[in-house]
């Protein structure tokens, strides 16, 4: 064995990281998007009936986006931030941000599972509302947690648009 094998090479017992894919990232994972490398810092696994979609919380420095991934007939995938947006229960059918009205698509109760950032959120419910405007180019996100209202402002994007990298087994 040669001076550089014993540095290059793998030890044949080492497990190797499995590939990912949007429905299958873990906390520590590296996502790029957009030219820029975030961390999975928090995830959020929803459930409604036997529906299932996630929330990824990535993390940048002090920069903060969710990736949200679901297959419904086909995978769907978006990029959230939070956004302030007075709303109260019952959530309303319409709903007006900058300027741009929203359309409710979709309302109900999830089950959640936290992971990392999130895992303060294991075994909760929250009621959740999603909203499209007229073009289906921008979405509001709407969900309860206690007596808290968040909300949060995305666009979808497509599949080839990130890069996932492992960053454990």
């Amino acid at each position: 064995m040669g001076l550089f094998s014993k540095f290059f090479s793998r030890n044949k017992n080492e497990p190797v990281p499995k590939e990912r894919t949007v429905l299958s990232i873990k906390i520590g994972d590296i996502v790029t998007y957009d030219l820029t490398d975030y961390e999975v810092v928090g995830k959020i696994t929803y459930r409604d009936g036997n529906y299932e979609w996630y929330g990824y919380q990535l993390l940048e420095g002090h920069d903060t986006i969710w990736l949200s991934a679901e297959m419904d007939d086909e995978l769907e995938l978006g990029i959230y931030r939070k956004i302030q947006l007075p709303l109260s229960k019952p959530y309303p059918k319409e709903v007006t941000y900058k300027g741009k009205n929203y359309y409710l698509q979709e309302s109900g109760t999830a089950r959640v599972i936290g992971e990392g950032r999130s895992a303060n959120l294991q075994g909760t419910e929250t009621n959740y509302a999603d909203y499209a405007d007229r073009d289906e180019a921008n979405f509001l996100s709407i969900e309860s947690w206690g007596s808290e209202i968040e909300a949060s402002h995305g666009y979808p994007i497509e599949e080839y648009e990130i890069k996932i990298m492992a960053g454990s087994i």
